[in-house]
């Protein structure tokens, strides 16, 4: 189950945003169900961060995001920090995994 997501974020709040989510990397990579949790910042543009995550099922991604540092750094911090973001929910096929 592969979630990507695209934050804008409202100029002046990158720093806040970069440090929720440097602190949301290493407890999510510790969950039983993610397989993969990456963060990136744009170099063409300081205010767009794209996060790659793969977990083993939609319930392992349900169990990240109602982690209370979730709610902490992401619906907290991060969000409200955000001029837009896009997310994206897919599934693997075509022998991928």
């Amino acid at each position: 189950y592969i979630v990507a997501a695209t934050y804008r974020v409202t100029p002046g709040e990158e720093d806040a945003v970069k440090s929720a989510l440097t602190a949301m990397v290493s407890p999510t990579r510790g969950e039983e169900g993610c397989l993969e949790y990456h963060v990136h910042q744009s170099v063409e543009d300081a205010k767009v961060f794209f996060l790659y995550e793969r977990y083993r099922d939609e319930k392992a991604f349900k169990t990240h995001a109602a982690a209370d540092y979730f709610a902490t750094h992401i619906k907290e911090t991060a969000w409200p920090r955000l001029e837009s973001r896009e997310r994206i929910f897919c599934e693997p096929f075509g022998g991928e995994e």
